[in-house]
């Protein structure tokens, strides 16, 4: 009897429900909050399993009002939680963990080649050029003889060595500096002769601008009867780049790509830049730069042509970049030549990638493989969730929030219109607005549709396009959409004035915001009798409404805008034709339409300033 009661106080006691006693570690991990980027209001009262109210009124008691929805900043989570005798623990990725660290001093850097890039106006020379510099023919290699990608070479001059980069166009320069890439230190900017200033040559010499980079510039074709170098340093000068000879800071060199003529002046150039710059590097470090292009190649896989710009890259390194990674298994100069190592400033071709990476991505060495995964799947996570959140788009309100520090704010524009004289004078009128504590700076102006090129450049450095009686293209205007890029669109030019104006001295009160809502093209035209002219039109994108405000389009110009006076789906009325329909239109009061010309509808919606 008294081996059963034992045995069943044992099974009672084994049952028993009472807590058992935590370990200390125990109780110390459950008062912890996690910390991972920020947290809110709500989330620090979950974690502490406190309510929402209690949180908040600690924050009043601290001089901070906030709603539950609220981020919190770590320092501001940390003595939250204390008064809750919580601890707040960062849990936030840091990339620098997985990293190589080192200690750099300026007592650690030796010069190293300066890296140049040419740019100019398409068939200018900018590829014969580097042909004549370093005795090869590629540009006889070329589809039309026309650069179709990006690649780096090396040449000795004077016992020094000159890395060019020759690209394909600015637009590719500004991606790579879009991506964070400062690839080069200086850019030669190739005009010829015969032809002067074109629009791309302003296109190049602006983004070259707008990166802060040296420029020089090489006065090509001066063999030719017609060349007139003069000429192209007075158009210049109108870009405020002064000759030197004139008492500027800008070098100029007369050249022959064809003949080689001015070559020689032009490397001493460089060089005299490249030592007045004093670019220097660490060669005692891993190594990090920038992808200059990548291929996949039968038999060896993805190859990347890259720059080094900081340490020593070795065979045998393991390489990150961006979200893909790779062991170098080969090492190449930019003849083929095997390496096994590569100083800074050295433009090298590499095998062992696992993936092909993209033109402008930053790479970096790390000790492991296992760092470079573990770096790897942190930023692929980081880029989906980029991916599925909606891109917000730069708004002058954004500028107007970002100014609220006492700071010099800048503003970045882009100014694009229907013709020089109009250009000049709102270009003019902008470079007299002076407001305290802000500055304007036009990074680029030209004369027709807002381009492919100008969102890019504006995405690249946080600028605003101002268009005067202009419009987007078809690719510009899907970029605009997908960079969160903001177009103004102005008729009267002291509209235009008086916005920037006001943007400038964060005055912007409530304003009107076009948000456009279809597209037609002008297909057919007929005359009716006592009605006019009536435009047969196909709605390429959006929709058509009789409520809408419209735009006549020739060649992306604007040449009426007013409303409908008719919309008819065959010979009925309608009040909207969606995408994909074909419709009649009559415009109110106008009849000088053509076929080709396009038909653009818009509303206008009142916005606050936040």
């Amino acid at each position: 009897m008294d081996d059963y009661s034992s045995t069943t106080r044992r099974r009672r006691s084994r049952n028993s429900k009472a807590p058992r006693k935590a370990s200390p570690q125990a109780k110390a991990i459950k008062r912890r909050v996690e910390f991972i980027e920020q947290i809110t209001v709500q989330q620090l009262a979950h974690g502490m399993s406190v309510k929402a109210g209690q949180v908040i009124k600690v924050l009043i008691g601290m001089g901070q009002m906030a709603q539950v929805n609220d981020s919190l900043d770590f320092d501001t989570a940390q003595l939250v939680a204390a008064e809750f005798e919580f601890e707040v623990v960062n849990a936030t990725f840091n990339e620098a963990t997985h990293m190589i660290d080192i200690e750099e001093s300026d007592e650690d850097e030796v010069p190293r080649a300066p890296v140049v890039t040419i740019m100019g106006h398409v068939d200018h020379g900018k590829t014969t050029l580097l042909d004549t510099i370093r005795n090869t023919r590629v540009a006889a290699g070329e589809a039309g003889g026309i650069t179709q990608h990006v690649a780096a070479y090396q040449v000795k001059h004077g016992g020094q060595v000159i890395t060019f980069i020759d690209t394909p166009g600015h637009e590719a320069f500004t991606e790579m500096r879009a991506r964070g890439a400062q690839v080069t230190d200086i850019v030669i900017l190739v005009v010829a002769a015969d032809d002067g200033m074109m629009p791309q040559t302003v296109e190049a010499l602006n983004h070259a601008k707008a990166a802060g980079v040296q420029i020089i510039v090489a006065v090509n074709k001066c063999d030719r009867q017609n060349a007139n170098p003069a000429r192209v340093r007075q158009q210049l000068m109108e870009h405020q780049l002064v000759p030197e000879e004139y008492g500027g800071e800008t070098l100029f060199c007369d050249v022959s790509a064809l003949k080689g003529d001015g070559v020689e002046d032009l490397l001493d150039n460089i060089l005299l830049v490249a030592e007045l710059g004093e670019y220097t590097a660490n060669p005692d470090r891993h190594a990090e730069g920038v992808v200059i292009e990548a291929r996949l190649e039968r038999g060896k896989g993805a190859v990347g042509t890259l720059i080094v710009q900081k340490g020593t890259l070795k065979k045998g390194d393991r390489l990150v970049i961006g979200t893909t990674w790779g062991r170098v298994r080969a090492l190449s100069d930019f003849r083929g030549k095997p390496l096994k190592k590569a100083a800074p400033s050295t433009p090298v071709e590499v095998m062992g990638l696992e993936e092909v990476p993209s033109a402008g991505e930053q790479w970096v060495v790390v000790k492991s493989e296992r760092d470079a995964k573990t770096l790897i799947d942190h930023r692929t996570t980081e880029a989906k969730a980029l991916a599925a959140r909606s891109r917000k788009r730069l708004t002058i309100e954004d500028l107007l929030r970002r100014g609220d520090t006492d700071e010099t704010q800048q503003l970045n524009l882009i100014i694009k219109s229907d013709v020089r004289g109009t250009l000049e004078a709102i270009d003019a009128a902008f470079r007299k607005l002076e407001v305290e504590g802000a500055e304007l700076k036009i990074l680029h102006t030209g004369v027709g549709a807002v381009s492919e090129s100008d969102v890019t450049l504006a995405h690249t450095y946080q600028a605003l396009i101002i268009g005067y009686n202009v419009r987007a293209d078809a690719r510009a205007r899907k970029a605009i959409i997908s960079r969160g890029v903001e177009f103004r669109t102005h008729k009267v030019i002291y509209e235009a004035i008086d916005q920037v104006k006001r943007v400038m001295s964060g005055l912007l009160g409530p304003s009107i915001e076009e948000v456009s809502q279809g597209r037609a093209e002008i297909r057919q035209i007929f005359g009716v009798p006592k009605i006019g002219t009536v435009a047969g039109c196909y709605v390429t994108e959006g929709k058509i409404a009789r409520a809408h405000h419209i735009r006549l389009l020739r060649d992306n110009k604007i040449v009426w805008e007013g409303r409908l006076a008719s919309l008819r789906r065959f010979k009925d009325d309608v009040r909207e034709v969606e995408r994909g329909y074909e419709c009649g239109m009559n415009l109110d009061g106008f009849n000088d339409i053509k076929p080709g010309d396009e038909i653009e509808a818009y509303t206008r919606e009142e916005v606050e300033a936040s």
